[in-house]
């Protein structure tokens, strides 16, 4: 029986497995980089080793560190995940070599289904539907869309979608390049985009006495950048004959490989109804809880009864019963290309509801670092009807404290509520068709309601200042008359400036020319208004200059602005500045000062949470300044290069030295971009 279990892995799916050998009496095993010394995964585990360094290719994608690793703890098992090394053949054998037992499938099953392309070939023998491969090659108009795949890994890295021929071997260029950095294998191949299909996948579990569950199906269509955002269990307008048919297809792929543990059998259901097989993944699944929501089942605690040898409790799985959804909470902004976020995660907090689940690697007080994947937490809601199990987790979402960088928390709260999710119309098209819709500008009159509530808490606070709280009650309309005071805020991202007027007065501080508002009560946490007849709270929080507000439909984040601005906060005019921190992995071929750029031509590749971004030339001109290196990790609005128009431009050599001579900004000292000025254009590589 395993007794202590190293887990090789982080953030929330090492919290999850630690949370199952805890309740099975299982001494835990964390590993982890420089990055990641003090996160939550690492203070959850009985014992923690380090692995110098901070990139995943230096640390938790160097088997031979976790094995090392795994013996000095004295563990006896390891457990993979998922990413990283669970679906590595190389490492699953050298922890069996090592006298350690292995929680996951053999490793001839891994190695069989490990690559795409042969995996493929063996699923055809096993009559399992597939989409024909295409030679890239010899790929001509009619082979198009074309998609492109890392043959040795998934979660959307080394993707692309081609729907020009030209484009086609720069592509296949930037795929290779992230698939070796991201999985140490740059093989990759091509099959035809199917437009409008769904992605639909069965979960499989097995034991080495020749059982195989198929536990249902997952619908994971609303997907960006290949990686999926919502999933739910069981997939919603299936029929009985093709759901039976999926449940066959992935038992009979599981059983043509000897399969053993917890597995997921992935397809494309096209819009006419056709499955094809994608690829079956030979670990647990990012979004295995609402399987374990609708079966009433621990698979973590099963991968590890069938590592044991021991069989699976039944010969057919349990019956299901009722319906959940998973939303992915990533630190990222959905309206500006889905560009990740990082900083300090002051607050993650969720109403404590019956049929609520939240997976995490983070607690307020942790950093978001450019190291690892944006994703926060999983929150899963389950109930005995789909309705019921969306209409829940859209409103846990909508009173979730989230209190750090920007998040996609908004959007998941539109999509649940979109007439095509509600109606089950679902397909990897959904965000390309709605991202508009589901990211409109702000309702001013909300964010200055908001606004309103944080300058009069922050009135409150100093009118305070060294004494206990006082909360101010007003009872009618009628105050002492004084000048009004005025507070500046900008609200994020990009949702502009508001000017608060008030006025303070013996009972405290109450709105200027704002009509139909009336006080109840001001605390420096809390401010009560009525607002039109209706009484609305607003929970405020204040960090230094950044606030944010919780209400009842939602949460606003401000930053404090001083009175007057700084006019030497300026960038000079064709900056571009990093959008984000990460890494410059790459610049364009021949690129350096004087060199002539056209509007909308890549110049920059920065790599930062495990995604290339491509910065792009804001405008036609000369490259007077290159900062940017291979190599140089930024942190965002740092000053990258300078694109400045031909004709102010006569000698390029002369206004690059110049341009050099200038400091280059931080991300403490960058103000916002002037309109008037070039800001760095990206484009997301997934």
């Amino acid at each position: 029986m395993i007794t202590s279990l190293l887990v090789a892995n982080r953030g929330e799916i090492a919290c999850r497995i630690f949370r199952t050998c805890r309740a099975l009496g299982i001494t835990t095993v964390a590993v982890y980089s420089d990055a990641d010394a003090g996160a939550l995964h690492v203070r959850e585990a009985d014992l923690a080793v380090r692995l110098p360094g901070a990139a995943p290719a230096d640390t938790y994608l160097r088997g031979d560190l976790v094995v090392a690793a795994a013996l000095a703890a004295g563990a006896d098992a390891v457990h993979p995940g998922y990413g990283f090394l669970s679906e590595n053949a190389p490492f699953a054998a050298a922890v069996q070599d090592a006298g350690l037992l292995w929680v996951g499938p053999p490793v001839k099953a891994i190695e069989q289904m490990a690559s795409k392309t042969r995996a493929k070939e063996l699923m055809a023998a096993a009559d399992v539907p597939l989409l024909a491969p295409v030679d890239p090659s010899t790929a001509t108009e009619a082979d198009l869309p074309l998609l492109l795949k890392a043959a040795a890994g998934g979660g959307g890295r080394g993707m692309r979608i081609v729907r020009d021929l030209a484009s086609l071997p720069a592509e296949l260029t930037a795929a290779t390049a992230e698939a070796v950095s991201a999985f140490g294998d740059g093989e990759v191949f091509a099959e035809p985009y199917v437009e409008r299909g769904r992605h639909v996948e069965v979960q499989v579990m097995a034991d080495d006495h020749g059982t195989v569950w198929a536990l249902g199906t997952r619908d994971c269509s609303l997907q960006r950048r290949h990686q999926k955002v919502v999933e739910e269990a069981p997939a919603p307008g299936l029929g009985e004959e093709l759901r039976t048919r999926l449940h066959d297809a992935a038992v009979a792929a599981a059983r043509a490989v000897g399969y053993r543990g917890a597995g997921t059998v992935e397809f494309l259901v096209s819009a006419e109804g056709r499955p094809y097989f994608l690829e079956m993944n030979t670990r647990i699944q990012v979004e295995h809880p609402v399987t374990e929501a609708v079966f009433g089942l621990d698979l973590v605690a099963l991968q590890l009864r069938t590592a044991e040898g021991e069989p699976l409790p039944a010969p057919g799985p349990p019956a299901p019963s009722g319906h959940a959804v998973e939303a992915r909470l990533y630190a990222e902004d959905p309206a500006h290309d889905w560009r990740p976020r990082t900083g300090l995660l002051r607050a993650l907090d969720l109403p404590d509801e019956p049929g609520v689940r939240l997976d995490t690697g983070y607690t307020g007080g942790d950093t978001i670092g450019v190291h690892y994947d944006p994703m926060l937490a999983k929150v899963v809601a389950h109930a005995a009807t789909r309705p019921e199990a969306v209409r829940l987790l859209a409103r846990v979402l909508e009173r979730a404290r989230v209190h750090g960088p920007v998040t996609n928390r908004d959007l998941l709260v539109r999509s649940l509520r979109h007439p095509d999710f509600l109606a089950g119309r679902l397909d990897t098209g959904f965000y390309e068709r709605h991202l508009t819709a589901l990211t409109p500008a702000p309702d001013e009159a909300a964010v200055r309601r908001a606004a309103l509530a944080a300058a009069l808490a922050d009135a409150a606070v100093r009118t305070n200042a060294g004494a206990a709280p006082v909360p101010a009650r007003f009872g009618a309309w009628r105050n002492l008359a004084s000048q009004p005071q005025s507070k500046r805020y900008r609200a994020e991202p990009d949702a502009g400036t508001y000017t608060i007027a008030y006025r303070a007065t013996r009972t405290g501080p109450v709105p200027h020319d704002e009509p139909g508002i009336r006080v109840v009560e001001v605390r420096p946490d809390r401010v009560t208004l009525e607002l039109d007849g209706v009484v609305r709270w607003f929970d405020v929080a204040a960090h230094g200059d950044q606030v944010y507000v919780d209400t009842a439909d939602g949460s606003h984040t401000f930053t404090a602005l001083p009175r007057f601005t700084d006019p030497a906060a300026r960038s000079e005019p064709g900056s571009l500045l990093a959008p984000m921190p990460g890494t410059v992995v790459r610049l364009a071929e021949g690129l350096a000062p004087g060199a002539a750029v056209e509007a909308g031509q890549p110049l920059i590749w920065l790599e930062a949470m495990k995604m290339e971004h491509r910065i792009l030339a804001p405008a036609t001109g000369i490259l007077t300044a290159l900062h940017a290196t291979p190599g140089l990790q930024v942190e965002v609005g740092a000053l990258l290069a300078v694109v400045q128009d031909a004709a102010a431009v006569p000698d390029p050599v002369a206004a690059q030295d110049a341009t050099a001579a200038q400091d280059t900004p931080t991300a403490q000292d960058t103000p916002p971009q002037d309109p008037s000025h070039a800001p760095a254009q990206e484009e997301p590589q997934p």
